[in-house]
């Protein structure tokens, strides 16, 4: 059955999550009508489409209206094992590792709703991180007050286990306000991450 996904008004990566999440059940030969705001999200939307080898096109209606179209495709082996393998299983060798509360250079504000998105990001994952590491300023996304904290505890729930170095929350006085995961020191931060299949730094 064809759907309609208004993502409208939807930060970055919502317009893909929602999309994807509409396509992951339908079949074959059906389409999903993504409706966006901008181009850039279309420009996400292509992207999402062309990886998985969907077929996509899109209609431009006015400046602040967009018409993307994804067509699913004959879906892969390894789409087909990403969908349907057990949460136990889920959990890959990856290392997440954030050394600041924002991301990139430039706005303090703009670098922050980045962080924001990226973490929630990793949830919409069809695989999560094996650790997700803290330090430096980044403990201030595990500590209380953080608008990461739920998406955090998900992770959590789902096999990855969620670090933050000690001597920095020390640092920031924020050893009392650790609202998720646990303390870890460097020693064991190295040897997750020389143990790593991959370090990922946001």
């Amino acid at each position: 059955m064809n759907q309609t996904v208004d993502a409208r008004g939807m930060a970055c990566p919502l317009p893909v999550v929602n999309a994807k999440a509409a396509l992951k059940e339908m079949n074959q030969g059906e389409t999903a009508e993504v409706i966006v705001d901008n181009e850039i999200a279309v420009q996400n939307l292509t992207k999402f489409a062309n990886v998985r080898h969907y077929t996509v096109t899109d209609n431009k209606v006015n400046d602040n209206e967009y018409h993307v179209f994804i067509t699913v495709g004959e879906k892969s082996e390894e789409t087909e094992d990403a969908d349907t393998v057990c949460e136990a299983c889920q959990v890959n060798g990856d290392v997440v590792a954030i050394g600041s509360s924002q991301m990139g250079n430039g706005s303090e504000e703009l670098g922050k709703i980045l962080m924001k998105a990226f973490i929630f990001a990793l949830t919409k994952q069809d695989t999560f991180p094996k650790t997700v590491i803290f330090y430096n300023s980044g403990v201030f996304l595990s500590t209380e007050g953080s608008d990461s904290i739920e998406d955090l505890k998900f992770l959590e729930s789902k096999g990855t286990q969620v670090i933050s170095c000690g001597t920095c929350l020390n640092y920031y006085e924020l050893t009392e306000k650790l609202a998720v995961g646990s303390v870890s020191n460097m020693y064991d931060i190295v040897e997750k991450m020389e143990a790593a299949g991959k370090i990922i730094k946001p």
